[in-house]
């Protein structure tokens, strides 16, 4: 998955050994799998040259993608340029994200 972090969110992520994200949409921070329970465990983090990206390595519970795969990128362009599903998924989004 790619989402954004911010300055806080990196410094949660980097006390609590789980990943925790910035939403734009939102205007706050988010702890991945807060809902779903399908968290990120981190296994690593490293920095680009240019110091304006990461790349955390993560072991998911779970499913990363809230329609229920264990990748967001679950689609690939096929040779005839059309989108396919490249993955089986992992959870039902309509059972884990059913508000009580």
């Amino acid at each position: 998955m790619m989402a954004w972090m911010n300055e806080q969110a990196l410094t949660r992520t980097l006390e609590s050994g789980q990943t925790f994200f910035y939403s734009r949409s939102r205007r706050k921070i988010w702890h991945k799998g807060e809902t779903s329970g399908h968290v990120q465990q981190v296994a690593s983090i490293a920095i680009d040259c240019d110091g304006d990206v990461l790349l955390i390595k993560v072991r998911q519970v779970g499913g990363a993608c809230h329609e229920g795969y264990q990748s967001c990128f679950f689609r690939r362009v096929n040779p005839s340029g059309r989108l396919e599903i490249a993955l089986e998924p992992v959870f039902d989004p309509r059972v884990t994200y059913t508000k009580p």
